[in-house]
């Protein structure tokens, strides 16, 4: 999940986390919403981060920009062989 899903899902994981931590007063025995609610705080900022450099890098290239791909090998002989490729 990448992008701006994953952007939207990691904010209602913060959004849950805030609320389960601070608007929630209700005590149990052998389960803590509190600590759920930080470990959702902590798990949605890396989500959000992560997709939101996901989302960045994902973005489309500028248009009309070319890529050189330029390999060497050698024959059977022992002779150099070079191979271009141009990718639009």
């Amino acid at each position: 999940m990448a992008g701006l899903t994953g952007m939207g899902v990691s904010a209602v994981a913060i959004i849950a986390g805030v609320i389960m931590r601070y608007a929630i007063a209700v005590q149990t025995t052998g389960f803590n919403l509190h600590k759920v609610g930080i470990i959702l705080i902590i798990a949605g900022a890396i989500g959000f981060v992560i997709s939101t450099i996901l989302f960045a890098s994902t973005r489309g290239a500028a248009v009309g920009t070319t890529h050189t791909m330029h390999s060497e090998t050698r024959d059977s002989n022992g002779n150099a062989v070079t191979q271009d490729r141009i990718e639009r």
